[in-house]
C-alpha cells in the first residue's frame, strides 16, 4: 500500500471517528480556538486560501501539510470536495504528520 494510499485511509477512519473538522471557516475557527493539532490543505486551495491558512497556523503553531487536491480530500473524508481539514485527535494528528513527513520527502 502506498504512502499516499495510507494517508487517505487514516483521514477517511479520523472523520469516521469525528476527529476531522473540514471547510475553510471551521478550520480557521478550530486552529484560533487552538484545538485543531493538525491542518491538511488541497494543493489547488486558492492563494488567498493558502496565505490565511499558512498564517493562522504559524501564529497558533499548528502543523500545516498541503496533501492532494479537493476532490482527493473531500473523496478521504466523504464528503464534497474540500480544500481544508483540521485533524483534532493527538494520535491521529501525530500518525498523520509521521506519514504527510514521509510522502512529501518521496
Amino acid at each position: 500500500m502506498t504512502i499516499e494510499q495510507q494517508i487517505t485511509q487514516l483521514l477517511g477512519l479520523a472523520t469516521r471517528a469525528r476527529k476531522t473538522i473540514s471547510g475553510e471557516e471551521l478550520v480557521v475557527k478550530e486552529i484560533r480556538s487552538q484545538k485543531a493539532k493538525l491542518v491538511i490543505l488541497s494543493s489547488d486551495a486558492s492563494k488567498n486560501t493558502a496565505k490565511k491558512m499558512n498564517d493562522k497556523c504559524a501564529s497558533f503553531n499548528v502543523e500545516l501539510h498541503v496533501f492532494g487536491d479537493r476532490h482527493d480530500l473531500g473523496h478521504a473524508t466523504g464528503k464534497e470536495a474540500r480544500v481544508a481539514i483540521a485533524i483534532m485527535d493527538d494520535g491521529f494528528a501525530k500518525k498523520l504528520s509521521g506519514l504527510l513527513n514521509e510522502f512529501n520527502r518521496g
